[in-house]
């Protein structure tokens, strides 16, 4: 059952993987910046809300 496992997540790695070169050789450089900044900030973002709830979440654990 484990040997599975990996071969799907091989699969979707490399499926990924794929994705991305496409992506790289089919955008122009400008579209390639923009989606860029946008994905930074989407996971800049994102990062703060764990944060912010990873903090919540510790605060009320040890403060309770």
């Amino acid at each position: 059952m484990a040997k599975s496992g990996k071969t799907v997540a091989a699969l979707f790695a490399g499926a990924a993987i794929g994705v991305a070169i496409g992506y790289l050789l089919a955008t122009d450089k400008e579209t390639r910046e923009e989606d860029l900044k946008k994905v930074k900030k989407g996971l800049n973002d994102l990062k703060d809300k764990f944060a912010k709830k990873s903090a919540d979440v510790e605060e009320e654990i040890y403060h309770t």
